[in-house]
């Protein structure tokens, strides 16, 4: 391997193990567990739904929740029927 071939390669790896500390990822923030329909509803006025989520109802559905699976999942015990949107309302 000829001197300036080994001098980048030196270059690379020196590079390599410079910029690799700074590629880890920051920890994902915790979705927040609301304790009830009324504190989620304040700040999310229609609601909290999966991805493809439809509000069951017999009346008009409501289609302007927020979608956000990890906040959906942090509050399922306030999806009462079931539909995948937890605390829609009009």
């Amino acid at each position: 391997m000829s001197g300036s071939r080994k001098m980048v390669l030196g270059f690379v790896a020196a590079a390599s193990m410079a910029i690799a500390p700074l590629m880890v990822a920051a920890p994902a923030t915790a979705a927040t567990d609301y304790a009830n329909c009324k504190a989620l509803n304040a700040d999310y006025p229609h609601g909290v739904g999966q991805p493809g989520a439809v509000d069951s109802t017999s009346g008009t559905p409501v289609t302007n929740f927020t979608v956000d699976q990890a906040l959906y999942d942090a509050n399922t015990k306030s999806d009462r029927d079931g539909d995948g949107i937890a605390c829609e309302k009009h």
